[in-house]
């Protein structure tokens, strides 16, 4: 790999994928070769088998060995099944310093130009030391690669607000810059009902870093029944998603991640730890005096919402009973 110079973000920077597989031999060769046919050639892969059953290793074993020694590493620190907040956690461990990375998914197939596309949005956008995360939407495809939809799509300007109420950044689509990666590295492991994609998404806009989101997809992204997350291409079908999964959960997740980041906070800009700071205390109000301060505080903080009206009622709904 080559050195990147003075930190500067070009398509010059090496690039570390990073992979975490489990159960995934029958789309792994797929992903490979996309891998293998990238314009931007600097980059290696580190990858790690979080306690599959089947030849995934064996496939990635002789995928090493078609390409330069090290340019495809197995890293087996830790236990067999971490699950894939915490592989994932570990693999950027391996990270070097200055070196970018990208989150990649066992079941996907890349667009050649993904990682070339993802450092020229960034480059438009950044200079220097700022940390900086890349994220796109993806063409949705059944088990056969055969499409099906995109995915929905991405505000133009993402906030730290917004970043609170939903993860716009999939992680196979994500690109963060060497600054980036030294302030995620720094804060894993994620809360625990929260995935390393939306941490990486918070942890940047919480710092006051760049959020490019590409509204052109990067990659094939397959819907099958084994998929850890899934796409619904609908508006409604989102809404109606969230609806039914309840307050419970995505609640759990929100003050999660608000009291993390507040353990976080030197890393944050000031507005940023007001706005959690203000979230902390409405959120440990009890009552009807607890919905009010959360009613009010909505009203206040206006770039607090989701990408859709619907998605926003229910939000809202959800954050005031708390």
């Amino acid at each position: 790999m080559n050195s990147p110079e003075n930190g500067a973000l070009s398509s010059g920077v090496p690039v570390c994928i990073l992979l975490s597989v489990y159960n995934g031999a029958t789309y792994l060769e797929a992903l490979l070769q996309s891998l293998a046919r990238q314009t931007h050639t600097d980059w290696i892969l580190l990858w790690r088998d979080d306690g599959s059953r089947d030849d995934g290793r064996a496939i990635l074993h002789r995928f090493a060995s078609l390409l330069a020694p090290g340019r495809c590493r197995e890293i087996t620190q830790g236990k067999k099944r971490l699950g894939v907040a915490q592989s994932f956690g570990l693999l950027l461990e391996h990270v070097p310093e200055g070196c970018a990375v990208a989150f990649c998914d066992q079941d996907d197939v890349w667009f050649p130009d993904k990682l070339e596309r993802g450092f020229a949005a960034m480059s438009a956008r950044c200079k220097g030391q700022v940390p900086a995360l890349y994220c796109s939407r993806q063409t949705l495809t059944d088990a056969d690669l055969q499409p099906i939809g995109v995915s929905p799509m991405l505000p133009h300007d993402p906030t730290f607000p917004m970043a609170l109420t939903q993860n716009i950044a999939t992680g196979c689509t994500v690109l963060l810059s060497p600054a980036a990666v030294t302030l995620v590295r720094a804060a894993m492991p994620p809360p625990p009902d929260t995935l390393h994609d939306w941490w990486s998404y918070l942890l940047v806009s919480g710092a006051g870093g760049v959020v490019v989101a590409d509204n052109r997809p990067s990659l094939y992204y397959r819907q099958h029944q084994s998929n850890a997350v899934g796409a619904p291409t609908h508006w409604f079908r989102r809404a109606l998603a969230a609806f039914r999964r309840g307050p419970s959960l995505f609640m759990r997740a929100f003050r999660g991640n608000v009291m993390r980041l507040l353990a976080q906070q030197q890393v944050l800009q000031e507005q940023n730890r007001t706005c959690l700071l203000a979230l902390q205390k409405a959120l440990a109000t009890p009552g009807m005096v607890g919905w009010v301060a959360r009613y009010r505080l909505l009203r206040q903080m206006r770039q607090l919402r989701r990408a859709t009206f619907a998605e926003q009622q229910i939000f809202c709904l959800w954050f005031i009973l708390g």
